[in-house]
């Protein structure tokens, strides 16, 4: 089998994913510092897989050791980054040194290291004020956040680095990633985790704004299945694509469907909107489908049961913040 790179193998979406490249048997080397990423997605299952999956602990900005790491990768899959469109806000050197910057390094060392291809975890943030529903790959608006307009760079630095020096990537704009190991603690976790950690506690999930705002939520299997389909197809260098499920929730129906789920009845707790937030999303799909042959295999209630089983049964699931 082939030999893998994971940036951010020890993040939500990157463990997942590098746990799937492991048990397809090939062997995988993550790269984390652990600034966002966690020993704890790591745990109970690196070890089943003996000898495929390396942990590499240092920063992607560090370029030479990265090119060590990634010699004899058929294929990097970087996902590192923080990724928070609040926390970008709050702190947006931080934010460009981790995804330009990181980004950046990715690039150049996956191309002195003659790796065959890059598939680059970008977001659907890059839309910005772009008022037109669903969002498709060739129309992009204003970033309304450093957050966005750093992915939106990190786009631009792939199609560079191909066109002038032939290294193939392909970036995937995510649209609004759940699953298991994603992690409802933080300041700035995403919604589901802490809509469902929050209703598994008896507590008010918060919902800042009116609860109108949509978003296509998509499962992290789908997520992870539209990575390898990226690496592997051959008319997939040098695109960009939507990864979504091409569905649209509002948050108010995101609440309704986790508490019927849960049987609960616990309202909602509004508060102000917060700044940078995109009103409505929805993805395309039309050319991931064409192209790379994706389709979502989890639709979203299912996704929604899948997470709540998981919050149950671990320790995340006892957060109330």
């Amino acid at each position: 089998m082939g030999r893998m790179a994971v940036t951010g193998g020890a993040g939500f979406i990157g463990s997942n994913l590098s746990e799937y490249l492991a048990a397809q048997g090939h062997r995988v080397v993550i790269v984390d510092n652990f600034t966002t990423g966690k020993e704890q997605n790591l745990a109970g299952w690196v070890q089943q897989f003996d000898g495929l999956v390396q942990v590499l602990r240092f920063d992607i900005n560090e370029t030479d050791r990265l090119k060590q790491a990634f010699e004899g990768a058929d294929f990097v899959f970087h996902q590192a980054a923080i990724p928070s469109v609040p926390r970008s806000i709050a702190d947006p050197q931080a934010s460009n040194y981790a995804i330009v910057c990181g980004t950046l390094s990715v690039l150049v060392a996956a191309r002195d290291a003659k790796v065959k291809r890059v598939v680059v975890a970008s977001s659907s943030s890059v839309y910005g004020d772009d008022p037109n529903l669903p969002k498709k790959e060739e129309s992009t608006g204003r970033a309304l956040s450093p957050y966005a307009l750093y992915k939106a760079v990190t786009e631009e630095c792939c199609r560079l680095f191909y066109q002038l020096y032939g290294l193939e990537s392909v970036c995937l704009r995510y649209f609004n990633v759940f699953g298991p190991r994603q992690d409802p603690k933080s300041e700035y976790a995403a919604v589901i985790p802490r809509f469902a950690t929050r209703l598994l506690a008896g507590l008010p999930p918060v919902i800042y704004g009116d609860g109108e705002q949509t978003r296509d939520f998509t499962y992290v299997g789908n997520v992870v299945d539209a990575n390898w389909l990226a690496a592997i197809h051959p008319k997939a260098a040098g695109e960009v694509f939507n990864i979504g499920c091409g569905s649209q929730t509002s948050l108010n129906t995101l609440v309704q469907e986790l508490s019927r789920i849960l049987g609960s009845t616990v309202a909602a707790d509004y508060q102000p909107a917060r700044q940078g937030d995109v009103r409505h999303s929805l993805a395309s799909m039309e050319k991931a489908a064409g192209i790379l042959g994706y389709r979502p295999s989890v639709p979203l209630y299912d996704g929604l049961r899948k997470v709540l089983d998981w919050y149950r049964t671990h320790a995340g699931a006892s957060c109330t913040a």
